[in-house]
């Protein structure tokens, strides 16, 4: 039987069943009144929805009666950026163009001729994703002139889809991979991105700005890019969904490297509806493993997906990972006695061969950025190789008002190239290591997922300091290429912090249904309040 398409998800994999279990519906705004146009432009509330809440699939329902036209939508949030953004900072530059596409959305909806579930919907990128009409430029002043010449395969997914390419956002400068202690959120073009919750906190990186911007309501949702960590930390950080997906689910093409071994694009979103049609754009294509594995267009996932008793029978292992904090460890109890209660089984794992992972990625990671970003740098005006990239940050000052180091870039600039066998045997080691320590778990018990948390509570911002973040739970899905996702869990006092789910290779479908499960049943989000700051002694 003819396969169908990826896109064809929308309707039969996620969103039939997810509607009725949406995020959304927790906390739905009453209809508007005549005065809903006068309402403040920081107001979440347009066209009968609240923007906090609402699910892709309510927007397009409504886009489809007439009730709410994409352009409004936008507006929406274009007046929330001017108004909310001042005080976070997640976003760059917004796009000339957007009230032209949405308008252009708008007469596609009219005609019946809609592109599927984006049509109309505002997209933040990451300001590392290529777009031929904005600056694209990892963070960094050596990026900063002349766009490039074409875009990402990832937006020429998203614009064929009829998404509105809303903006660019601020992230970590090269992704965090520059400096042994980095900042998170900070780069010399953007400064620094503050998280929504309490604005004195770090939103981890490196894609620190599409997460806040989506925590903040400044988009419906926003892409991110991931080598270890990048997505699922700045999602559970600021209590948002993000999605790491497979190695190769979403082309790379056009996006700023770090190691072509790991780097991957993925979704981020108030809710896992979102991300989950979100990816079925990004994709493309099916996803189907030679093992039988299911894609994201099997439509027998619609049995669990989205509904309150979908988690019975489910086994997730739990990794609790202590070194993250009390705090943290007594909201796993909480999260995983929910989740029994729920009728899903859960058992205390523990999971192989992280110290050696520890050991190998970062020098396998240094040879591999040498390669790839000597071979991205060609394709943009400014420096053409890492010498020279290394060259530009000593001689201009702005590049080191946060912090002044580049270790890592010399680090990389002096690696072993990728041709040398001690290398390719480290590469080798991780690739193998990495796939087991989740394989051979998730075989020995049984499980459908392993679960830990994707964060500790936001630490304090201190360009002085740097980063307080040794946050092991994404290591594993990232080394390996397997799926990772970050649904809210709870707070510890106003921080919130992510659950990090993780499955075997090309079990996206499968993560992300279960995922929707677990996001129905912890029901842990809430808007945040832009507190200045937390009493001393909480948290970090």
């Amino acid at each position: 039987m003819k396969k169908r398409s990826l896109a064809a998800l929308t309707a039969i994999l996620v969103v039939v069943p997810l509607v009725a279990a949406a995020p959304g519906q927790r906390a739905r705004a009453a209809e508007s009144g005549p005065g809903d146009a006068a309402r403040p432009a920081e107001s979440t509330l347009v066209g009968g929805v609240d923007l906090d809440t609402v699910t892709i699939p309510e927007l397009q329902a409504r886009m489809d009666r007439g009730s709410l036209s994409s352009l409004r939508l936008t507006l929406a949030y274009l007046r929330r950026i001017k108004a909310v953004d001042p005080r976070i900072n997640a976003v760059l530059r917004t796009s000339p163009t957007a009230l032209r596409q949405a308008a252009a959305s708008d007469l596609r909806h009219r005609l019946g001729k809609s592109r599927g579930p984006l049509d109309g919907i505002p997209v933040l990128l990451k300001d590392n994703v290529n777009t031929r009409d904005m600056p694209t430029t990892a963070g960094s002043l050596a990026l900063a002139g002349k766009a490039p010449d074409s875009d990402a395969d990832l937006v020429g997914k998203l614009r064929a889809a009829g998404a509105v390419i809303l903006g660019k956002t601020n992230l970590s400068e090269w992704a965090n991979f520059r400096a042994a202690k980095p900042t998170s959120g900070w780069s010399a073009v953007g400064g620094q991105t503050n998280n929504p919750y309490v604005l004195d906190r770090n939103p981890c990186g490196s894609s620190s700005g599409s997460a806040a911007a989506l925590a903040a309501s400044l988009a419906q949702v926003a892409i991110g890019t991931e080598t270890d960590g990048s997505i699922v930390c700045p999602a559970g950080m600021n209590g948002v969904v993000g999605l790491k997906p497979s190695l190769g689910v979403v082309s790379q093409s056009g996006v700023v490297p770090i190691s072509a071994e790991q780097d991957t694009a993925g979704p981020m979103a108030r809710n896992v509806i979102d991300a989950a049609l979100t990816l079925s754009v990004l994709g493309g294509r099916d996803t189907v493993r030679p093992d039988g594995a299911r894609s994201l267009t099997d439509a027998s996932l619609t049995d669990s997906a989205g509904r309150p008793g979908s988690l019975r029978g489910k086994r997730i292992g739990l990794w609790r990972l202590p070194s993250l904090g009390a705090e943290v460890d007594a909201l796993m109890t909480r999260t995983a006695e929910r989740l029994t209660d729920a009728g899903a089984e859960v058992v205390e794992v523990s999971m192989p061969y992280q110290e050696r992972l520890a050991e190998l990625e970062f020098p396998a990671l240094l040879s591999e950025f040498h390669r790839d970003i000597d071979a991205y740098l060609p394709t943009r005006e400014g420096p053409q190789d890492l010498a020279e990239l290394i060259e530009f940050n000593r001689t201009h000052p702005r590049e080191q008002t946060c912090f002044a180091g580049q270790e890592l870039f010399e680090q990389a600039l002096a690696a072993p190239p990728t041709t040398e066998p001690e290398y390719r045997a480290m590469r080798a080691e991780l690739t193998d290591l990495s796939r087991r320590s989740i394989d051979e778990v998730m075989t020995a018990h049984g499980l459908d997922a392993i679960a830990s948390p994707a964060n500790p509570p936001a630490w304090t911002t201190d360009c002085a300091r740097g980063d307080n973040d040794v946050i092991p739970s994404s290591t594993p899905a990232a080394v390996a290429g397997y799926p990772s996702l970050s649904v809210p869990a709870g707070f510890v006092g106003e921080l919130p912090v992510g659950l990090l789910l993780m499955a075997g290779d090309r079990q996206d479908a499968e993560l992300l249904s279960l995922g929707a499960a677990v996001e129905h049943r912890l029901d842990a989000w809430r808007a945040p309040r832009y507190l200045p700051s937390t009493p001393s002694g909480t948290s970090r």
